[in-house]
């Protein structure tokens, strides 16, 4: 698809991924719509692009209706949703002060993978009401996984199980909305130079960096983004989860 003068929606855009996706798909002439609970630092991200900021809680059907429909009342029916949304806490299964509480386990997959899900049903919903375009398309839908679906460290049980979820999730998404020309991948990013991971001391950053193969250093969000791009343009991508890691698997600890 070309994405000019299309709509999309992106998840979790006041920071990291998801602004800088939304930043690239602005300069590709996509109306973006930046949805975030940090509403300050959506509509931040959405005045530097000339896009709109909504507030958005991904966990909540009735809060997501609603925020798609005001996406929609001002760019219209969106043809790109890129979920990059979420959260990950450390924590162990059992730690030194016991069983790791399950209200918090609950937390990561309702944000990481329920909430992926939510915005997926109801923006393929609208999607599949489209006119199609070239090769018959009608959308596309971009999640984000992690490489810790397949190689999650200690103090990562939550997060690991929520993005294997979106990584299984991916196959099943894209054979039944393919009948509809729509087309479902995800991204299963390393280690990112996101605002939790830069918070760290910079020596600690540069160890981390090290750890990659190549190249021996952070990956920055824009290269994310790129691959976004790249996936929104090339229509045979379909129902893969792509690594983009620098050739990184993770050790146990």
């Amino acid at each position: 698809m070309d994405p000019k003068g299309h709509a999309a929606i992106v998840t979790g855009a006041a920071s990291g991924l998801g602004a800088e996706t939304a930043i690239a798909l602005a300069k590709a002439g996509v109306k973006v719509a930046c949805l975030d609970v940090n509403l300050d630092g959506a509509k931040e991200i959405a005045g530097q692009i000339g896009g709109i900021a909504v507030r958005c809680d991904v966990t909540s059907a009735d809060g997501a209706v609603a925020a798609l429909k005001e996406a929609r009342d001002k760019h219209g029916p969106a043809r790109i949703l890129v979920n990059c949304a979420g959260i990950g806490p450390a924590k162990r299964i059992v730690g030194r002060d016991g069983p790791m509480p399950l209200p918090e386990f609950e937390k990561v997959i309702a944000i990481n993978l329920s909430g992926t899900f939510n915005m997926m049903r109801l923006c393929a919903a609208e999607m599949q009401t489209l006119e199609p375009l070239a090769d018959s398309e009608r959308g596309v839908i971009v999640s984000t996984a992690s490489v810790a679906a397949y190689e999650g460290q200690i103090g990562q049980p939550a997060y690991a199980a929520s993005k294997g979820g979106v990584a299984a999730l991916t196959i099943p998404a894209a054979r039944e909305l393919s009948q509809f020309g729509i087309r479902v991948m995800a991204i299963a990013p390393g280690i990112f130079a996101t605002p939790m991971l830069k918070s760290l001391p910079q020596a600690a950053q540069d160890s981390l960096g090290a750890s990659v193969p190549f190249p021996k250093r952070l990956g920055e969000p824009r290269e994310f983004a790129d691959l976004v791009l790249t996936i929104v343009r090339s229509a045979y991508l379909n129902g893969e989860v792509i690594r983009i890691d620098g050739a990184l698997r993770m050790a146990p600890r």
